[in-house]
């Protein structure tokens, strides 16, 4: 999913990005509470209309602004209350005021609030998360209105527990008894290494219902993904892709290429010679001029040629988990990367 947490992703036109292929965008409850406000989308027309996407929109709770805006943020059992990075002001987010202002907001599957920790970290603090998202997640599902139920909007639970195999197997248990529609991993990618967070997956995945989609929450690289596939993954976002295309960084099959680099200011080859998107139909050397220039062509180019790429790689693997070749298709993907240095 690619990643729109103000009602857009960034420098792309809604329909640029289906052109990527992309079925379903990312919002996200804080910010979008913050800047417009969720009574200002409603009166647009909710968010579909507000975004200009008639496809599905999967809206975050805030939980990973607990941690990542942790300076500007006190948390006790009733939920957490932040300083606004904008203004100043007071902004208070329970589990209740979460599932509400998604519900306002109109966005089809709605993520319970949970308390997202840095990691490494000391048992007794991811003892305590956890339990508390265990404790929020079902006020969140206690606080959903059959209003926003009939009309379509699916709650997901959201799995913490650090790196302890004893505490992702505990959640897991107790949120697959609350029957949620969907169940995220949440709490990696937030300071553990690449093997840890697989392992985190590994602990984490058999604990949950087969017949309900795995969400693995901000995490991104294409080795990643293709490993979270591996392990039971459905469903992925990250902010990779469109970050790291606004800073001259395209992903493609032989590795990432760092157009800033001066090798390819002569370079008269596409990114990549099979990718349809419009910055492929550009040379190389094109591209990194526009950066050195500043365009702000290269960065919208960037970003939808790697939105492209995501969403190729997730259709290729899908397409050899039909044809029983998924192992091989990893395999022939990690050579390239491994052997270009770039993952």
């Amino acid at each position: 999913m690619p990643v729109g947490s103000l009602g857009t992703v960034k420098g792309v036109e809604i329909g640029q990005l289906e052109q990527t292929g992309a079925e379903m965008i990312l919002g996200n409850t804080y910010h979008l509470s913050l800047r417009p406000g969720e009574d200002v989308v409603r009166a647009l027309g909710g968010l579909h209309e507000f975004f200009g996407w008639q496809g599905p929109i999967l809206t975050d709770s805030g939980g990973f602004q607990i941690f990542s805006l942790a300076k500007l943020m006190r948390l006790d059992e009733e939920g957490a209350l932040f300083r606004s990075h904008i203004d100043g002001s007071t902004v208070h987010l329970s589990p209740e005021r979460a599932i509400k202002i998604q519900e306002i907001l109109g966005s089809d599957i709605a993520m319970v609030l949970d308390h997202v920790v840095a990691l490494p970290n000391d048992r007794k603090t991811l003892e305590d998360a956890m339990l508390r998202s265990v404790r929020w997640a079902k006020r969140s599902l206690a606080a959903a209105s059959y209003a926003a139920q009939n009309v379509g909007q699916k709650i997901f639970a959201i799995v913490q527990g650090g790196l302890d195999p004893v505490l992702r197997r505990q959640c897991s248990e107790a949120l697959a008894e609350m029957n949620f529609p969907g169940y995220a991993i949440g709490g990696l990618s937030v300071g553990e290494s690449p093997q840890e967070m697989y392992d985190a997956i590994d602990m984490t995945v058999p604990h949950l219902p087969t017949d309900k989609p795995r969400y693995l929450m901000g995490v991104g690289r294409p080795i990643d993904i293709l490993n979270g596939i591996e392990r039971g993954i459905d469903m992925f976002d990250c902010v990779m892709p469109t970050r790291n295309g606004r800073n001259a960084q395209a992903f493609t099959d032989t590795g990432t290429l760092r157009l800033r680099n001066a090798q390819y200011q002569r370079d008269d080859q596409p990114l990549e010679e099979n990718c349809p998107c419009p910055a492929c139909k550009r040379s190389r050397g094109y591209l990194r001029h526009l950066f050195m220039a500043n365009e702000m062509l290269g960065p919208i180019l960037l970003t939808i040629h790697n939105l492209t790429y995501y969403q190729r790689l997730v259709t290729g693997a899908r397409k050899a988990i039909e044809e029983n070749r998924f192992v091989e298709f990893k395999k022939t993907r990690e050579e390239h990367w491994t052997c270009s240095g770039n993952p």
